[in-house]
């Protein structure tokens, strides 16, 4: 059987370990190599010939974008598939990445089997899936689109994609609302300043309790699903001065009840962040810097 490659490229060694173990387990006969950023996968690419790329966008020393401009110079990678795995969904982005020869487009965060639908869908297109047919433990399900509304999410019928956020939901209390903490309600119920958690299939409005570079404890709605520990997600975070958003890839660490109660109605979610992109870190430090003046945010150390 001939052997089929994939390069998983991404600076988190939390995602590239998802990818890994979801690939293996759908394609038990799937070589996969990896590297931690551009810079990195450009030295492998320049000495190894892959069937299909995973590349995440925001990295160090080379991004995404970067990558897939200079692999697309290189002659005879025209026919590669080149997905983008990212949490950037604006129509700006994509479109750019189109005009630079993107294959495909996965949104994070993604469930194994959004993921494993756009493999199959990419090696299908490149004519590799057959060799790996007989090892994988069952078929998928999705389908994909070339127009850029289908890259976005914006179809509801293609659910592989980006999932459709989900209704929206009243923004938990900052505390629980005790009479103690009444006054920090309007607060925390503004808008603005509030954190996005994205799970795959799923969008829960929060409030940020604690914040530092390393790991957030954010406080959500009890809903009919509740965050998994180990799910991989992204955490939308604006900062109210300029209306600036950094979305920072994480897992969860942790979920708990905030009341010892069963028909308790808030969940508080400790995350793990596992970007390394220096921009990010610099954003979450200028966010923990002025949290001190929003009484969204409660730094921590």
């Amino acid at each position: 059987m001939a052997k089929v490659s994939v390069l998983v490229v991404d600076d988190a060694p939390f995602i590239r370990d998802l990818v890994k173990k979801a690939l293996r387990s759908h394609f038990p006969g799937l070589q996969i190599e990896e590297a931690i950023n551009g810079r990195k996968a450009q030295q492998v690419l320049s000495r190894a010939e892959f069937d299909l790329i995973l590349c995440d966008w925001e990295m160090p020393e080379m991004n995404g974008l970067e990558l897939l401009r200079w692999f697309r110079g290189q002659p005879g990678t025209g026919n590669t598939p080149f997905v983008m795995v990212t949490s950037r969904g604006d129509k700006e982005n994509v479109v750019e990445a189109i005009q630079s020869g993107v294959s495909d487009y996965i949104g994070k965060p993604f469930s194994n089997e959004q993921l494993i639908a756009k493999v199959k869908k990419a090696l299908h297109r490149s004519g590799r899936l057959a060799l790996l047919q007989g090892a994988a433990p069952k078929s998928g399900s999705g389908t994909g689109q070339d127009t850029i509304a289908a890259l976005t999410g914006n179809r509801r019928a293609d659910p592989p994609l980006t999932p459709q956020p989900a209704k929206p939901r009243p923004v938990a209390p900052a505390e629980k609302p005790t009479s103690a903490a009444a006054e920090d309600t309007p607060a925390a119920q503004s808008v603005r300043g509030q954190a996005q958690l994205r799970l795959p299939g799923q969008q829960f409005a929060c409030v940020i309790k604690t914040l530092s570079l390393r790991d957030a404890l954010v406080v959500v709605r009890r809903s009919e699903q509740l965050p998994q520990v180990f799910e991989s997600g992204v955490l939308d975070l604006e900062q109210d001065s300029d209306r600036s958003v950094a979305r920072i890839n994480a897992y969860v660490h942790a979920v708990a009840s905030m009341e010892t109660t069963m028909d308790c109605e808030w969940v508080k979610v400790t995350l793990r962040f596992v970007d390394q992109d220096p921009e990010k870190l610099d954003y979450l430090s200028r966010l923990i810097a002025s949290g001190t003046a929003q009484q969204h945010y409660s730094p921590s150390a």
